[in-house]
This record gives C-alpha cells, structure tokens and sequence, in this order.
C-alpha cells in the first residue's frame, strides 16, 4: 500500500467518526464535554492528515516527473539515480564459438537428421537459442546454415588464433559476397602561391581495393568417443571448439600471409600484394650491422609510404626471432633486449609456423614480413554452413589418406565465404631469403 492511499484510509476513518458526532449534534442532542474535545482533536486530524497527503502526492509527481526509463545499452544499464532495485546481469562463461560446437555434436550424434538434433539438444539441456536454431533453419543440400550471431562468435572467436585478425585486420562485411574500397593512388596538388598568382589544379587518381567471397572448407574429425557425449559438457564442447576454429585460424594465416590467389579460387596474401620495391632479400652475412640495415629498411620502405602505422608490427617464423634473440654486441650484451617483451625495433613481433622455412633452392630459407595491419581487410559474408559425414575419407598432413570410418571418427565439415587484401599495397614491405638460424635445426 502506497503512503498516500494509507493516510487517506486514516482521513477517512476519522471524518467517519467527525460525521457521527456531528449528526448526533444535528439531531438535537448536546454534545457532552468528552464529546466536543474529541470533535476538535479529529477536526486537527483530518485536517493534519490532508496536509500529509498534498505532500506525499506532491513528491509522487516529482518523481514521475524525473522517472528515467531503464534502457539497455552499450554502456551498460542507465536508470533513475537514487534507490533502486539491483540489475542482475547473468553472464554466459562459455567459450567463444560453443554454441556452434554444440550444433556440430548434435548433427553429427543425430545422424544429419536436423529435427531429431533439435530434439537431443532439448533433451540434454542445451540453451534454447542452440535448440531454436537447429529447429528453424532451412536444411540443404549443402548442409545446416549457422544463425548469423553464432557465426559472428565462431570469426571473433579467430581472432587470438589467427596472426593478421589479432594484429587489427579490419574485418568488413561483404554484401551480395562483394566489396569495393577506393583509395587515393595520387595525391592532391598543394602549395603555396602569391598573390595573384593562379591555384595550381588539383586532381585526385584513385584505385580500388575489391574483395570478393571466396570458399573457406575445413574439415574436421572428431571422436566419436567425444559425440557420445550427448548433453551439456564444457570440457567436450571446448575440444570440439578447439578442433573446428583451431584449424579454421591457421590456415587462414597462411592464405592471408603467403597465399598467390590461385588463379582466384582463394584469397591473395601479403606476399603477393606486396609491391616490387617492397620485397628485400635478406644479406648474406648476420653481422649486426647487415641485420640491422635489413630490418630497418623494411621498416622504411612501410614509413616512407605514409601509412598510419595504427598497428604494426613483424611477422616470422619462430627460427627467425630466436636468432636474433641470440645475438651480442661487442661487449656480450644481447643486440635486441626488448625481445623478452614481445617487440623487436620498437615494434610488436608475433610468430607464425604458416611461414616455411624451407623455401628457397637450398631448402633453408624463410621470410620475415612488417606491415601496418590496420590498413589490411577482412571481407566477410556472415555466414556458415555444417555438414558432417561419418564413411568420408581426408588427408592428414603428410598425405595420406585416412578413413574416418576406420578410424571411428565423425567428419565436420565448415564452410565459409571471406577475401583479404590491404587497401594501400604500399603498407606491406617482405624480407625474403632469410636463412638465419638455419643451423639452429641441423
């Protein structure tokens, strides 16, 4: 009950009683000296009590008046100052990409039977958005379409494992699998000029950047030990996540970092983007001073480009940085300290096996790559597709073929759409024929 609506319960019963006495008054009676002292106090009552209730309904309307709505945002939950009642904000732990995970396990434990896989979902308890969406998406030919906000999760869910997503690779969506960012390829005219002096003419020459969706499958096996599992284990989803965007993230890595396009079947990487005068070879000789000629005039030929340098840094094979962690000056001092936190020249360093270290005629070279990531892009259709298959056959990383029946495995198969490409060429300078460190494998 509101303060108002009881002091107008007590005003109430106390004109009650004033009205009684009143009528007994009314009636021809004489009030008695008990009576009209007890008239006067309920008189001062009704009329303390309406002045309590003009105040309590002056403050109601106060604060209707300054009444904030409770919205949801990005900042978190905005709402009317003072005492409120607690937001309880309930956060969901699970890794990144489980809920697709969940999906597989379930397609695969149903036998591709997408209803029946809603059904087990149900039934081993899994959230209501894994169930909704094995229930309402369109099965095809292809295989289960991943809802749009799960396959957003599953691509950030890349971003620690894939180098070029981690250094800030700007990801874009590709509407109708297509994009195009122009770029200024020639600067504006601008000087200074006298007076009556005519303005030079400017004129702007642009070039596009297109990205176009290209076909990323992967395949993954995984235990059918692992699939018995039916309901909701984070310890199994977590393999089942590891497994499917563990394998997605590295081999983007090697198509965004050394990938030729394939005659356009696949993404070209910064190898090949890279123009002609950014590509240096490494010297022969690994004096301290060839070493560090090389590596600044990588960086150089990136600064001397104007890029913005909003996220550079170096990537290499793990052959390369572990030489040059090893070198001493004149006096056994270590040439590159700031090794041991992350950086090498001042900038971010992130290691990559995708980068051989076999190239070359010899079979001993690698390359070493500085670029400004931020001006790289990540074309991206949103979309994802399932599929799995428990008699198909894959190849390991040596080749041969295996059977995932013999193996009593189940096969997923991940489909997705992306292109990558920088927007100024520019922006990416490659060390190539580096053999440092080749004798640190014989």
């Amino acid at each position: 009950m509101s303060l108002v609506t009881k002091l107008r319960s007590e005003r109430a019963e106390a004109n009650t009683k004033l009205q009684a006495l009143a009528t007994k008054e009314s009636g021809g009676a004489t009030l008695s000296a008990e009576e009209l002292q007890e008239f006067a106090q309920l008189e001062q009552q009704i009329a303390d009590l309406s002045a309590k209730i003009a105040r309590a309904e002056s403050a109601e309307r106060a604060a209707a008046a300054a009444a904030v709505p409770v919205n949801e945002s990005a900042a978190g939950i905005n709402g009317p100052p003072g005492n409120r009642a607690a937001h309880i904000t309930v956060t969901d732990n699970a890794q990144a990409g489980t809920r697709v995970a969940q999906m597989a396990r379930m397609i695969a434990a149903a036998g591709g039977n997408q209803m029946q896989a809603a059904e087990l979902a149900r039934s081993s308890g899994m959230g209501e958005d894994v169930v909704m969406a094995l229930s309402t998406t369109s099965p095809g030919a292809g295989g289960v379409l991943v809802p749009a906000n799960m396959a957003r999760e599953v691509i950030e869910s890349l971003r620690p494992t894939s180098i070029l997503r981690s250094f800030g690779a700007r990801p874009l969506p590709l509407v109708n699998g297509n994009m195009t960012l122009p770029r200024i390829k020639g600067n504006t005219t601008v000087g200074y000029i006298g007076m009556d002096t005519d303005i030079n003419v400017t004129g702007m020459v642009f070039d596009d950047l297109k990205l176009q969706a290209k076909k990323l499958a992967a395949l993954v096996p995984i235990s059918n030990d692992l699939l018995k599992f039916s309901g909701v284990s984070p310890q199994v989803d977590a393999i089942v996540v590891a497994d499917l965007f563990t394998s997605t993230g590295l081999y983007e890595d090697i198509t965004f970092i050394r990938s030729n396009g394939n005659g356009g079947v696949s993404p070209k990487g910064l190898r090949y983007w890279a123009p002609a005068f950014n590509i240096v070879t490494a010297p022969a000789g690994t004096s301290l001073a060839e070493l560090d000629a090389f590596l600044g005039g990588l960086m150089l030929r990136v600064e001397m480009s104007n890029a913005n340098l909003a996220a550079s840094g170096w990537i290499m094979s793990p052959r390369s940085i572990r030489f040059l962690q090893a070198q001493r000056d004149g006096n056994g001092n270590k040439a590159y300290p700031e090794i041991e936190q992350g950086k090498l020249k001042g900038y971010p360093f992130k290691l990559s096996t995708q980068i051989p270290v076999n190239l070359g005629a010899g079979g001993d070279e690698s390359e070493i790559y500085f670029g400004d990531y931020s001006d790289c892009y990540i074309g991206e259709t949103g979309e994802m597709v399932l599929a799995y298959s428990t008699e198909a056959s894959y190849k390991d990383g040596n080749g041969d073929t295996i059977s995932a029946f013999q193996r009593d495995q189940t096969l997923v198969r991940v489909i997705t759409h992306n292109d990558f490409g920088p927007r100024h060429v520019e922006s990416i300078a490659v060390g190539v024929g580096v053999k440092w460190g080749k004798d640190m494998l014989a």
